[in-house]
């Protein structure tokens, strides 16, 4: 018999694959920490790029060194030429986040560093893709729309340059906050399918592009970063507060996941989830459209009683990114556009101390059997 640390746990659940120094998830407190600083803390007085800093670097940064930062995501941020023509050519009925993987494995072809496997030549290849993946949706939207990409502003943060380059005009100091806020509440999570899948890319000792097309394919996946746009479709399709019972009933009885609900990890309220439920609150009452949001709740209120889950980060970013006029099939490449920032990390720790990734399976099939002849074979 084999022993329990041999025992194969369907999808790892538990397993502990690794160790590292960027963030953890406690799962029984309800806890998320990036290099010891509690979620909460972050998302009320930290921006966007402190915690790209953090995530990279371990400290928060000095002024001096935010501001070399920012001077360094502002100086990458434009796309290449190549890469502008290379998105046009995109069709226009592309699913986003095919486009951003295929366009992520283009910009390889145009790395200044290629060949260069240091760690400081990675180091610019993260501030490259944290700068530049932001630039690459909005420009595939704008693309789609029949209108002209929009180049980033240097005196725009990370945020406030998303929803620039996505509308074409100045977002007002709310809409860029909430931006910046939920771009720090998906920074990182820990060991998540799509960090995951970024490791093990990397510790082959395969490039950082590679590494981090790998974490998109994984990111699309309904039950992982494609949650989000799933949550919104319900929304719509219930559309009204008195539908909500009648349709989860119905979901229910037909024993159908609903997405934005439970957590692998978290036993209690996911604490992104707690943010993201107050900012569309306040994005629904600013622009006199709760519906949303009370839809929301009423959902929350149910399932909490009937099934005993608590709503996770995908269910209330829902919501707020539509209250901010976002395209849904734009939710999960926005995930991308904070989580590039905590892939990059990983991917950056995998190559300090690197051992390849090789696990092992359980094998559960037929043994001793013989070959036997095709002529022999009924």
């Amino acid at each position: 018999m084999p022993s329990d640390a041999n025992v194969a746990k369907a999808g790892l659940e538990g397993v502990v694959a690794t160790q590292s120094a960027i963030s953890d998830v406690d799962g029984l407190e309800g806890r998320l920490i990036y290099r010891g600083y509690d979620i909460h803390d972050l998302a009320e007085h930290a921006t966007f790029e402190e915690v790209i800093y953090l995530l990279w670097n371990g400290t928060l940064p000095t002024a001096a060194q935010l501001k070399q930062l920012r001077d360094e995501l502002s100086r990458e941020a434009p796309l290449p030429a190549e890469i502008k023509e290379g998105i046009n050519r995109i069709p226009r009925n592309a699913n986003p986040m095919d486009m951003l993987r295929t366009i992520v494995s283009f910009l390889s072809f145009y790395d200044p560093d290629a060949g260069d496997a240091s760690s400081e030549a990675n180091a610019r290849r993260a501030v490259r893709l944290t700068a530049r993946f932001p630039l690459i949706v909005t420009s595939f939207f704008r693309a789609r729309e029949g209108e002209k990409p929009v180049e980033p502003r240097p005196d725009l943060s990370v945020a406030g340059n998303f929803l620039y380059t996505l509308w074409g005009r100045e977002p007002d100091e709310v809409a860029t906050r909430t931006m910046d806020v939920a771009f720090i509440l998906h920074a990182d999570h820990e060991l998540n399918a799509s960090t995951f899948a970024a490791r093990v890319t990397a510790a082959t000792l395969s490039d950082m592009y590679s590494a981090i097309a790998s974490a998109i394919g994984t990111l699309k996946g309904p039950l992982h970063g494609g949650a989000n746009e799933g949550v919104i479709k319900n929304l719509l399709e219930i559309g009204s507060v008195q539908n909500v019972e009648p349709w989860l009933k119905d979901q229910f009885a037909r024993k159908q996941k609903i997405m934005g609900f439970g957590h692998r990890v978290y036993k209690t309220e996911d604490p992104r989830a707690t943010h993201l439920r107050e900012m569309s609150r306040q994005l629904g009452e600013r622009t006199g459209e709760k519906k949303w949001y009370e839809i929301s709740r009423k959902m929350e209120e149910v399932i909490m009683r009937e099934k005993h889950l608590n709503p996770n980060v995908d269910f209330y970013s829902a919501s707020t990114y539509f209250a901010l006029g976002i395209p849904t099939d734009l939710f999960t490449p926005i995930f991308a556009c904070s989580r590039i920032s905590g892939w990059t990390a990983h991917v950056l720790e995998q190559y300090l101390n690197n051992r390849l990734i090789r696990p092992r399976a359980e094998y559960i099939g037929p043994k001793n059997l013989k070959y036997i002849p095709i002529s022999a074979r009924g």
